[in-house]
């Protein structure tokens, strides 16, 4: 006879010490503006995924990687005292 148990592992993979600390949210808060600069050179990209580009989606294009380029900048270019504690992300 078998018994049949549950996985503890698979019920307790998101306990709440898995949860990003305060300094991983800050983090991502700080590289949110390239995030949503990444997001939009994406979907200028996905958009002429399925048809031939265009004069219009060709400049678009070019501005979401303009904005991609200057968020990356801007968020290397922050003052040295807002480095990340503990050298996160």
């Amino acid at each position: 006879m078998s018994h049949i148990v549950t996985v503890q592992d698979a019920v307790t993979a998101f306990a709440d010490f898995m949860e990003p600390t305060a300094a991983e949210l800050d983090a991502i808060e700080r590289e949110m503006p390239v995030i949503l600069a990444d997001v939009d050179l994406l979907d200028a990209h996905i958009t002429t995924l399925d048809r031939t580009p265009t004069e219009l989606d060709a400049r678009r294009i070019r501005r979401a990687r303009r904005r991609a380029l200057a968020a990356r900048v801007a968020l290397l270019n922050r003052p040295a005292g807002a480095s990340l504690p503990g050298g996160a992300a």
